[in-house]
């Protein structure tokens, strides 16, 4: 597969250039002139495929309700958005639902239709009561290696959440940042004891703003560490909806974080579907626009990343910010930055192919396969 005459993104130091891309097999052979035919591509724009680390569900389907086909359903509805790759993120389920999902996710591995996973995001369940948003409260238990290593044997865990002040977070954070990217999530920490569990081996926040301690004048809270941590390592999420964080402050996020923001969905399984009544981890969600529990708590959007690009176009941020942290910076965060992110010579051919407004999805190729 060839494109020519492409206005491809190649980067913030190259921007877009008016190139061909050859695609051999599953990967990138080469960016540049070439003299063979191909699909031409004039009036197009080629981004890098986006990449959604947190995820958990769309168009129905919920890769914790218990159906062995709901993460292969989310693959191609993903491919739709422009999601070339994903993290299929759990709840704070049962120990037998929690499993059979991990079951079920690693067996649609390596048979995806659409955009492919990563491995899982496993949100739930060590996480604090205080701060549990829309997970299962009777789910929630004190963070557990052994469990973790097992469920890690039954499919890759590419990221897993923990609250930094749970009993036996320490030594969990110590031992699972060897395995897999450590995330501080659903937490009532406050800043010196985020900054140690920094030290210790974490290196992301989850949905920043969202369920943790909020930045203020005297206690700067989770938010505030992450913004401040000395060694500037700290990836952190942003639902990108207009609903959980206001676009002034997603201007300032984005200001302080730089490549260290990554764009993510939280989408649950509304999204792409009409208002109605839906299910997020066993709990009923009522979405009307946004989706909530009947006591009106935010549960997870009802988004996509496609979506959150043009409200962040809209919402003024600048281009290349917007870009990374919808590929380069969400690979680099789960280590598979030398894989996908980026339309560069070797990597895995995942590309959206725009119109040349950026308004509309034209096609999706996922490791070099033309999905949508």
């Amino acid at each position: 597969m060839i494109f020519k005459n492409a206005l491809a993104y190649l980067g913030r130091e190259r921007g877009f250039v008016k190139t061909d891309i050859k695609i051999n097999d599953e990967r990138i052979e080469s960016v540049g002139n070439c003299t063979e035919s191909g699909e031409d591509c004039e009036g197009k724009v080629i981004l890098p495929g986006f990449i959604d680390i947190h995820i958990h569900g769309c168009n129905g389907a919920d890769c914790t309700d218990g159906n062995p086909r709901s993460a292969g359903e989310m693959s191609r509805y993903l491919a739709s958005r422009g999601v070339t790759s994903f993290c299929p993120a759990t709840m704070t389920v049962d120990e037998m639902l929690l499993r059979d999902s991990f079951v079920f996710i690693r067996e649609t591995m390596g048979k995806e239709e659409g955009a492919y996973i990563h491995g899982i995001n496993m949100e739930g369940p060590f996480i604090s009561p205080a701060k549990k948003g829309a997970q299962s409260e009777k789910n929630i238990r004190n963070p557990d290696i052994g469990l973790f290593r097992e469920l890690n044997e039954i499919c890759p865990v590419k990221l897993v959440d923990i609250a930094p002040e749970m009993p036996g977070a320490d030594e969990f954070i110590e031992e699972a940042k060897d395995i897999c990217t450590v995330s501080a999530a659903h937490t009532a920490t406050g800043y010196e004891e985020a900054v140690k569990a920094f030290d210790k081996g974490i290196t992301h926040v989850t949905h920043l703003f969202n369920a943790m301690t909020q930045f203020g004048s005297r206690e700067p809270g989770l938010v505030g560490a992450a913004f401040d941590y000395k060694k500037n390592e700290i990836m952190c999420e942003l639902i990108c909806d207009g609903i959980h964080i206001a676009p002034a402050s997603l201007r300032t996020a984005f200001s302080i974080l730089g490549n260290r923001a990554v764009v993510i969905s939280d989408a649950m399984a509304a999204s792409g579907l009409p208002d109605g009544v839906y299910s997020l981890g066993g709990q009923k969600v009522i979405k009307q626009g946004a989706a909530r529990l009947p006591d009106g708590t935010l549960a997870g959007s009802a988004t996509d990343l496609f979506s959150e690009f043009r409200n962040l176009i809209s919402f003024g941020i600048p281009f290349d910010d917007i870009l990374y942290a919808l590929t380069l910076n969400p690979a680099r965060s789960i280590g598979v930055d030398g894989l996908t992110g980026s339309i560069s010579e070797g990597k895995n051919a995942d590309l959206i192919v725009l119109d040349e407004k950026m308004e509309s999805i034209k096609a999706v190729i996922v490791k070099g396969r033309k999905v949508f």
